[in-house]
């Protein structure tokens, strides 16, 4: 959780600062790309407000109308996320680009004067799209620090397994954010740079609709992993598969007659399982071994925070004949 907080704060320090210097890099240039950048990083900003709300939300403690506290608050106000602020900023980007593509026309940019020095205002939208970058690049390296980390414990084969089963969904938008951001930032600069270079401003218009479809990409990618979630997905199948089979191993256990994981939170994962019990086991037997049991699971999965077993005692049917 702490890992997780640190990551949102410093892409929503980064992303604040690089918000106001891209609009003010838009009305002096007026580019679309620019525009397009700014809607990114308003977005990119919003982002972590709602990340922060959610990862403040879900440290509330359990109530009797919510028994298992409320940690499904993050998977929630991620996929806000990713409807509300990056679907609309992706499809305010895409539109203004694609109507800057049917409308081409260059702007006139005026010179900035700055502590008695007068340049190109272009060579604003340079500075501010290179410190962007800057930026992005700091706040995309913790968190891919933090997604590394998972990556390493669990045993997984990279970034696109991580993306289909972490329930980190915290650490997994930060990151991803960070790496629209970054390619976003280096697609409007060189948009920039071939229209100025070249007079053309279709380059500029062209970059303003690709980052906008970007963003559209990302909303609707980030969604679909957090609906997996929010519907109450069960632990990656290997991991499940290790739990199933230390159940079965247990001195006395006849057969497994039902078993199933669910997050109820990131890291959280209930154990649930129906147990048939070797019939010349008395209740304080199987107790002792249940308890056993319970702290192998803990130990076996740090994901593992809650463990049901449910006993069941295998009697042989006998069969009687009626006459």
């Amino acid at each position: 959780m702490a890992s997780s907080k640190s990551v949102v704060i410093a892409a929503l320090v980064a992303n604040g600062a690089i918000a106001v210097l891209k609009f003010i890099g838009y009305l002096l240039t007026m580019s679309p790309a620019m525009l397009s950048e700014t809607y990114h990083s308003i977005s990119d900003t919003g982002n972590q407000v709602f990340l922060l709300i959610g990862i403040r939300y879900s440290g509330r403690e359990a109530t009797r109308g919510h028994p298992f506290g409320f940690g499904k608050a993050q998977f929630f106000y991620s996929f806000l996320v990713s409807v509300l602020l990056f679907g609309i900023a992706g499809w305010e980007s895409a539109k203004h680009g694609y109507h800057a593509l049917v409308n081409p026309h260059v702007e006139d940019m005026a010179d900035v004067t700055l502590l008695s020095f007068t340049f190109d205002a272009v060579y604003v939208n340079y500075a501010v799209l290179i410190a962007a970058i800057l930026f992005e690049t700091y706040a995309f390296a913790k968190a891919y620090k933090a997604m590394k980390i998972e990556i390493n414990r669990r045993n997984w084969s990279g970034f696109r397994e991580a993306f289909r089963k972490t329930s980190d969904v915290t650490t997994l938008t930060a990151l991803t954010e960070d790496a629209i951001a970054l390619g976003g930032a280096g697609i409007a600069l060189f948009g920039v740079f071939l229209t100025r270079y070249t007079g053309n401003p279709m380059y500029d218009a062209a970059s303003a609709l690709f980052i906008g479809l970007m963003l559209m990409g990302f909303a609707v990618a980030l969604a679909w992993e957090n609906k997996r979630l929010l519907l109450g997905e069960s632990l990656p199948k290997e991991e499940e598969d290790v739990l199933r089979t230390m159940l079965g191993e247990v001195d006395g256990v006849v057969e497994i007659i039902d078993f199933r994981t669910v997050y109820f939170g990131p890291g959280k994962a209930i154990v649930a399982g129906d147990v048939a019990f070797d019939p010349e086991l008395d209740t304080g037997e199987i107790d002792d071994r249940i308890t056993a049991l319970e702290n192998d699971l803990f130990e076996a999965n740090e994901h593992v925070k809650k463990v049901y077993i449910e006993p069941e005692v295998q009697v042989e049917a006998a069969s009687e004949s009626v006459v």
